[in-house]
């Protein structure tokens, strides 16, 4: 028998000849010795070639699929990150410099995430399997773009569950001691080193353009407002004036500067470092428009009870807090937390606070985090944008 081979069980690989990514411990009949992390290739009980996957016995997703074909992985590789460059080729010209080029199954490369800031990339690596084909990556990434950087911001918790401990450093060339990036004409400096995720929000720029085309002449509340871009947005939509609560007094400060780069009062737009549900808790003026982009409720599947309470107490104060015919953003990005169950959150959000509710939009994706139709757990985003009589 190969030693390099894997055997599914019996009935257990309809999902990889549907091209999907992932194979769970328990669909796995045989596995041989190896180290964890290595690529093996992939049989069906009935002994038919599936593809070549990374494995991992610490994990309940046992395997991640690179290729439903027999070419050499590196060679894989290297055409997926060369199609997903070109890919956002397509759709961003010199008003934007940052996005993201590589979004994991979403390209066809599980475990992988790289973000373009300007000149430079900011790699993201949650998986035992990827960690070891990264030298592979980081080669092609410097032959195909040229970066001035190569930055690794692998803070993540999956990575323990891995048996990896997080890791940051560079990887290649010099990180610019500050960067500006551009999107959409609009000037942000952010910090990658002290950041959340890899830099900046970058999935939510098709729904920051939605609030710019719903702020004109409204007073705007930006909850949860991180550096500010959202408050950006809402300013070169015409808002009257834009207020943003976080609880990070530095990020506030980044967030003031983000305005001045754009040519925003700091002054008249109001920064609050508060607790966002007790700042809406007090006697505060009506808002024409809040804005609700939280951090995750719910970072694994038993966080979902309490991340329901949380998503409903947090609307419901919100929509207390809007002028009649206003508007209400609300956005989840809890995985476990799907669209439909989301909804539901929000209708009770909306009961409880006595207000008639509708929805006029809903998320817009953005088109450097392509779902892979296969793959249909990277659709992990939701917004609704709700007018509020």
């Amino acid at each position: 028998m190969n030693e390099n081979r894997a055997i599914l069980k019996k009935g257990k690989d309809k999902p990889v000849k549907n091209r999907h990514h992932w194979i769970f411990s328990g669909a796995i009949k045989h596995l041989p010795d190896f180290e964890n992390g290595s690529v093996l290739d992939i049989y069906s009980a009935e002994n038919e070639f599936l593809g070549q996957g990374y494995f991992n016995k610490k994990t309940s997703i046992a395997a991640r699929m690179i290729s439903f074909d027999d070419r050499p992985v590196g060679g894989v590789i290297k055409e997926n990150i060369l199609k997903a460059i070109e890919c956002r080729s397509k759709f961003f010209n010199k008003d934007t410099n940052a996005y993201r080029l590589v979004n994991g199954e979403g390209d066809f490369l599980p475990g992988l995430i790289v973000d373009k800031y300007n000149g430079v990339l900011v790699v993201q690596i949650s998986t035992l399997g990827m960690e070891k084909l990264k030298n592979i990556v980081i080669d092609i990434l410097v032959d195909a773009l040229r970066p001035e950087c190569i930055y690794e911001k692998s803070d993540i918790p999956s990575r323990r569950q891995e048996g990896m401990d997080d890791y940051t450093a560079v990887l290649y060339g010099q990180l610019p001691d500050a960067l500006e990036i551009l999107e959409n004409g609009l000037r942000f400096i952010i910090d990658i080193k002290n950041c959340q995720k890899t830099g900046f929000f970058l999935d939510q720029r098709e729904t920051r353009n939605l609030t710019g085309a719903f702020a004109k002449n409204k007073k705007v509340l930006n909850c949860f407002s991180y550096t500010g871009a959202f408050s950006v947005y809402a300013l070169k939509g015409a808002a009257v004036s834009v207020d943003s609560v976080d609880e990070q007094k530095s990020v506030l400060e980044l967030a003031k500067k983000n305005l001045q780069l754009n040519g925003f009062d700091a002054d008249t737009n109001k920064f609050y470092a508060a607790d966002v549900f007790e700042f809406l808790r007090r006697d505060i003026p009506a808002y024409d428009f809040i804005i609700l982009d939280p951090p995750a409720f719910a970072k694994r599947k038993t966080d979902v009870v309490a991340a329901c309470r949380g998503y409903k107490d947090i609307n419901r104060l919100a929509m207390q807090n809007i002028s009649a015919g206003g508007l209400l953003l609300t956005c989840s990005c809890s995985f476990f937390v799907n669209e439909g169950l989301f909804q539901k959150v929000i209708f009770e959000a909306a009961k409880d606070a006595g207000r008639n509710a509708r929805i006029i939009q809903k998320h817009r994706l953005a088109y450097d985090h392509p779902i892979n139709i296969y793959h249909p757990e990277g659709d992990y985003l939701k917004s609704f944008l709700l007018y509020i009589d």
